[in-house]
């Protein structure tokens, strides 16, 4: 069942039952959160899938310019974006068929959410996948 998930033990689950993640708003700017974000979970060894217009690869994956541009489906679309900018994300993730949506750290989209939950993807909502992918997997 679908769920705004914000238990430790959900996290966990979440985070070992995924292998494919897609970061929105990947970034090339080492200083940037989705920059070095992205490394670790690649360091973790995630297959992961940076999505921005703007490049053409980061850390050396190839770049996506949108979640639609991504063969199959994906086990979490991690979301850098603005708030205001979330809703378009989620229905393309809706629309792909991906199981999980990750809004980071300051992003609240609750109206996105939403749709997300109804339409049967698992919500994490302004948390750090970084962190709580440190807490609680960890390097297993």
């Amino acid at each position: 069942m679908p769920e705004l998930l914000e238990n430790p033990a959900g996290l966990r689950d979440l985070l070992l039952g995924s292998r494919r993640i897609a970061v929105v708003g990947a970034s090339n700017d080492e200083g940037r959160a989705s920059h070095w974000i992205m490394a670790y979970l690649l360091e973790a060894g995630y297959d992961v899938i940076p999505v921005n217009p703007r490049y053409e690869k980061i850390l050396g994956r190839p770049c996506r310019a949108s979640l639609e541009a991504i063969e199959g489906p994906v086990d979490i679309v991690n979301v850098f974006r603005r708030p205001e900018e979330v809703g378009p994300i989620v229905d393309q993730a809706i629309a792909r068929g991906d199981s999980a949506v990750w809004l980071q750290d300051g992003v609240i989209a609750p109206e996105a959410a939403e749709r997300a939950l109804s339409a049967g993807l698992t919500v994490v909502m302004n948390r750090c996948i970084y962190r709580d992918h440190a807490r609680w997997v960890g390097a297993q």
